[in-house]
């Protein structure tokens, strides 16, 4: 506006259309915020209604890669009046974890840990999903530093099986010889048994397992699996096991590794957030420590 005003244009656009200037400028500031408002509030819609799972925080950070220079505040107060406040629901929850065994319980090796970059921890865990007449099981392992998920399986049992293809899918998805890479899980006889072990000291991986009764040992991979069910696992009807695997398959891999914002990633996808780390002077301002905040609601009595 100043730069026009500069060069004369206001004034000869008065001048032709026979207006005041003052009545030029109160004109402007009675109906250019209302479009401005209106304009930004049919994108918070839009954004939301593609994202119905996503916080007022997350659809921030979407409105400003639009390039709308606004805070969190004013999206969450638009959101409330819109009405667009995502509903969350609880159900019955199968038992998926079982620690009544005779196999060796790895000690944690998390505590205090301090990540620099992927494959130096991986954390491990399963949950039911529910069909229209049935229970099947997923088992994922994802990468603690990007949050990425490496490898998973969908299975309609809950047998060692399961657990092991999800390790090798993430055993095949990247070479970790030699880089002291440590696997955390809890106690489950899945990741207790000597194949699921035996496999991983083959590959040069330690165990490590949570301590008896401290679910937030774990706490990554739980957080994983409440944004699984929360975004698409919720809001879905699955026929069976094979739509429930391309499905969840579709949001893992597309979705949630490439596209979904992280508030621990500062709002970068996992895919991004691994990109970056080509450029090793970004990455140690941008995110120096990512292992040492554990996700909102835990509390653990010693730090990761």
């Amino acid at each position: 506006m100043t730069q026009l005003q500069g060069q004369g244009w206001v004034e000869r656009l008065c001048a032709v259309a026979g207006v005041s200037r003052a009545s030029y400028y109160r004109d402007w500031a009675r109906t250019a915020p209302g479009r401005e408002e209106t304009q930004l509030r049919d994108l918070v819609q839009r954004l939301s209604l593609e994202t119905p799972l996503y916080g007022y925080r997350r659809i921030t950070a979407l409105v400003r890669r639009e390039g709308w220079p606004v805070n969190h505040k004013r999206i969450a107060r638009i959101r409330r009046q819109d009405n667009l406040l995502a509903l969350r629901r609880r159900g019955f929850r199968p038992a998926t974890t079982d620690s009544v065994h005779a196999y060796t319980r790895w000690p944690n090796l998390i505590r205090k840990l301090v990540l620099t970059g992927v494959n130096q921890l991986w954390v491990a865990d399963i949950t039911y999903v529910r069909l229209d007449e049935a229970f099947v099981y997923l088992a994922v392992v994802l990468d603690v530093f990007s949050r990425k998920v490496v490898g998973w399986a969908l299975a309609d049992h809950l047998r060692a099986e399961l657990a092991i293809e999800a390790l090798e899918k993430a055993l095949a998805d990247r070479d970790v010889a030699g880089l002291g890479l440590i696997h955390h899980s809890d106690q489950g006889v899945q990741y207790a048994c000597g194949d699921y072990t035996q496999r991983l000291l083959a590959a040069g991986v330690q165990p490590s397992m949570s301590r008896p009764g401290r679910p937030w040992d774990n706490a990554y991979a739980e957080s994983f699996m409440k944004t699984l069910k929360l975004e698409e696992v919720d809001g879905s009807a699955y026929r069976d096991i094979e739509d429930a695997r391309g499905r969840i398959g579709e949001f893992i891999e597309r979705v949630y590794n490439r596209q979904r914002l992280h508030s621990a990633l500062r709002y970068l996808s996992p895919e991004e957030f691994e990109a970056k780390q080509t450029d090793l002077s970004t990455l140690s301002t941008f995110y120096p420590q990512p292992a040492a905040r554990a996700p909102r609601g835990r509390r653990p009595q010693q730090p990761l």
